[in-house]
């Protein structure tokens, strides 16, 4: 291979593998939980947030989060999409919070994770008394 050859070949590598290398490191994401945010918004004064923190290279969701004020113990919460701000989705991730602050994390497929850096996710947390949600927020990438 001449040395003309071997530059091309290491600037053509270097063009393909910079954007992928970038890309491998981990990015911060958040949820501000309320009562406006679900749809339709409800009258709780219960109010939380989400810190998720995502890798791309394995593809590893991990997040941790709390919340006061609901209207009774939490009977479910968990991370759904697709959708933007002011639609609802299906569930995506199902999350353990029966306690606040609680913690946990997840390995998302490839569709999940495009949706995540998409913004078109959002979390929300269940009561009795609120059976579709009682707060939300839409996860978006933190500044």
């Amino acid at each position: 291979m001449t040395r003309h050859s071997c530059k091309r070949l290491a600037l053509l590598f270097a063009l393909v593998a910079s954007p992928a290398l970038a890309a491998g490191k981990d990015t911060t994401y958040r949820a501000t939980l309320d009562a406006a945010s679900e749809v339709p918004a409800t009258q709780s004064k219960g109010t939380g947030e989400v810190t998720a923190t995502f890798d791309p290279a394995t593809r590893r969701l991990s997040w941790k989060g709390s919340y006061s004020n609901l209207t009774g113990p939490v009977t479910a919460a968990h991370f759904h999409g697709p959708a933007k701000s002011g639609e609802n989705a299906g569930v995506l991730v199902p999350v353990t919070a029966s306690t606040s602050p609680f913690t946990g994390e997840a390995t998302l497929d490839e569709t999940k994770a495009a949706d995540l850096e998409a913004g078109r996710i959002y979390f929300n947390v269940h009561t009795a008394a609120n059976p579709k949600g009682e707060i939300r927020g839409q996860v978006v990438r933190a500044p």
